[in-house]
């Protein structure tokens, strides 16, 4: 008989509806059990692409002794981290303080009141790896509860309280300072792997916020930061990280050379990355990086795109109950579909008898690009085939935040490119969001899923989305999404303002264990960060420098942060690099579609992460465009910079010779 979980609407809630586990979602039905029959609460949370989460489903939570366990002695409570991250910050931090590292499945041990005092992450059923038995680990902790009770109590509120502390708001005191980006390049460039690209050891993650923060240095014309970014972007698309054949990024690289993949595919990686590609391509010309970012784009708009026009959440790793089956393949599986021309594809990705996981082969590009472009149809062969294959399963959340992300990436595709389905992709998609998923006052839900938006809105969601709103403002100058993006910062400040910054909940959501703020980058970028570029970007547009100075405190207070530990701190660093730059502020008058204001446009496009541009016929509701006229009934370009705007242009010679080339 199906558990309470079966009316969820979350598809990994619903994976666990048929356990002997007595599941409860949480709300106020499971924290009213706890308190009255005074059992500690077993939080597990986890997301339908985790494999080790399916892993210790299989293992545990479909186990009838392990069941009858968690029944017995626990309220047994289960979480959807994509649903609400913001029980996810509080309870990961927690273990994380608890037991020094953390992720997901995430196994947290709560008092009645919510206060964790034990945790870890995946508990495999007997004792391996180094791990209790998670039968053992759950008869231990309902013994301590029973018999030491107090002391669990105790050291629960402190935990509590170190958690508070954390998370607290702490005003900074100094001014924004160049050496903060001079002393993160350094450090980035010092724990830079020449070899493979990337940072870190393994698992490798791909950094698409770090490499994007380096790509505004070169832009600056810091030297050291471009061949690190190259180098990476190459590697990654060479790796197993990289779908060959269907486009698109797993998560990360088990190793530390993007070979072995974990294989589920998350929208947010894939918004993020096809971002920094196509930014890359405007950079260096290169054509692998365009074509990165376009197959990235297409396998998006193919296997993760509702027909109501939302992207769906996650592609799972696993498929028939083996992971990364649906992509590995054996020698005689493509010599059967490529025959005689199989022996050049083995060479050019890297194809043995023995394979490279697990007796099988992950594909790997080790050619140049006029031998990709050479075998573009023998992908294509294998691609039909592997389309034959059981698929993995989709997670079809449609959430806001990671919405955004890959609205601002269709935006930039479709600017950059010039590809007229992605500008189409973009448009559907930013008027989906705002018609399911904004509400009449404003505010926004945080997921939609089979038709139902639910869960109030959270920073990320408020911040990502005005981002993406921005990026389509730039693409199409269509006021709508500049009025739209203003209008979500204004809610930002309404509901979420802390003493410094932002809260990640707003100031009428649930009441938790504590009000979470969280500033570190994880996979995607924090809510914080993110809202400081908004409100720069947004400072210019509309001439209002109280945001830009509501941008600069959350600088100063994240400050000391960003140059000792870059890689937490990537979209910090983005938006610190944009508030030192003094960038060009320019107002082109005319109407968009015209020749002459297409031509001064021409000249403002290309890589240009420092300029803020708005565009529209006069009257346009746009401040940066108010009050300034057409010159002789010419397109006129306004170019300003450190409060001074120098002459009216209306001629894109001049124009280029004053900004310089791209």
């Amino acid at each position: 008989m199906p558990n309470r979980l079966i009316h969820e609407t979350s598809p990994y809630l619903r994976q666990h509806a048929d356990n002997p586990v007595d599941w409860y979602p949480w709300g106020e039905e499971a924290l009213e059990k706890a308190r009255r029959e005074e059992k500690p609460i077993f939080l597990s949370i986890g997301y339908a692409a985790c494999h080790w989460c399916h892993v210790m489903a299989h293992e545990s939570f479909e186990d009838p002794e392990t069941a009858a366990l968690l029944n017995a002695h626990f309220v047994p409570v289960k979480v959807d981290r994509e649903e609400r991250p913001d029980l996810d910050a509080i309870y990961i931090q927690a273990v994380q303080m608890l037991t020094g590292s953390a992720g997901w499945p995430l196994s947290v041990f709560l008092t009645p009141d919510g206060r964790p005092f034990f945790g870890g992450t995946y508990f495999p059923p007997v004792p391996r790896y180094g791990m209790p038995a998670f039968r053992d680990v759950l008869r231990a902790v309902a013994e301590a509860w029973r018999d030491r009770r107090a002391e669990i109590l105790e050291g629960s509120t402190q935990v509590a309280r170190a958690l508070g502390r954390q998370m607290a708001a702490y005003p900074a005191q100094g001014e924004l300072i160049p050496a903060t980006l001079e002393e993160a390049v350094r450090r980035l460039q010092a724990e830079f792997d020449p070899v493979h690209g990337g940072w870190g050891g393994a698992p490798r993650f791909p950094q698409p916020m770090i490499l994007e923060f380096l790509l505004r240095r070169h832009a600056d014309g810091d030297p050291r930061a471009l061949p690190m970014v190259t180098h990476t972007l190459e590697a990654m698309a060479q790796g197993g990280l990289y779908d060959q054949l269907g486009g698109g990024f797993h998560r990360y690289s088990v190793d530390d050379r993007w070979l072995v993949p974990h294989f589920e595919k998350m929208l947010y990686d894939n918004a993020q990355l096809a971002r920094v590609y196509l930014h890359a391509f405007q950079v260096t010309g290169n054509p692998f990086f365009r074509a990165v970012a376009a197959e990235t784009l297409d396998f998006v708009l193919r296997e993760m795109t509702d027909p109501a026009g939302g992207f769906y959440a996650t592609l799972d790793a696993d498929s028939e109950g083996e992971e990364g089956k649906f992509y590995l393949w054996t020698v005689e599986e493509i010599r059967a579909a490529l025959g005689s021309e199989a022996d050049r594809f083995f060479v050019l990705y890297g194809i043995t008898p023995e394979g490279n996981f697990e007796g099988k082969n992950i594909l790997m590009f080790r050619g140049t690009w006029e031998d990709r472009e050479a075998t573009a149809d023998l992908r294509r062969r294998l691609w039909n085939v592997r389309e034959r294959r059981v698929r993995p399963a989709r997670d079809e959340k449609v959430i806001v935040a990671w919405n955004g992300l890959m609205l601002a990436a269709f935006a930039d595709g479709a600017r950059i490119l010039g590809r007229e389905e992605y500008r189409a992709a973009a448009l559907r998609n930013a008027r989906f969001l705002l018609e399911h998923l904004r509400r009449p006052d404003g505010r926004l839900w945080h997921v939609w899923t089979q038709g139902q938006a639910r869960i109030e809105g959270f920073l990320d969601d408020y911040a990502h989305l005005a981002d993406a709103l921005l990026a389509l403002y730039r693409a199409t100058f269509d006021p709508q999404w500049y009025r739209a993006a203003a209008d979500l910062a204004e809610v930002m400040r309404a509901h979420f303002a802390a003493p410094v910054g932002f809260y990640d909940t707003a100031d009428d959501h649930e009441t938790l264990l504590i009000r979470p703020r969280n500033l570190q980058d994880n996979a995607v970028p924090s809510g914080n960060g993110m809202a400081a570029s908004v409100l720069l970007h947004l400072a210019a547009l509309s001439v209002r420098p109280d945001l830009a100075d509501l941008a600069r405190e959350s600088l100063k207070e994240a400050q000391p942060m960003l140059a000792r530990y870059p890689l937490a701190f990537g979209q910090w660093l983005i938006a610190l690099d944009f508030a030192l730059a003094d960038p060009w502020e320019i107002a082109v008058v005319g109407d968009p579609e015209a020749e002459d204001t297409r031509a001064l446009l021409t000249v403002l496009s290309g890589y240009r992460p420092h300029w803020v541009v708005a565009a529209g016929l006069p009257g346009t509701p746009v401040p940066l465009l108010a009050d300034r006229p057409m010159l002789a009934g010419r397109a006129t370009a306004y170019p300003c910079q450190g409060g001074v705007c120098r002459e009216p242009i209306a001629e894109p010679e001049r124009l280029r010779a004053l900004l310089g080339p791209s």
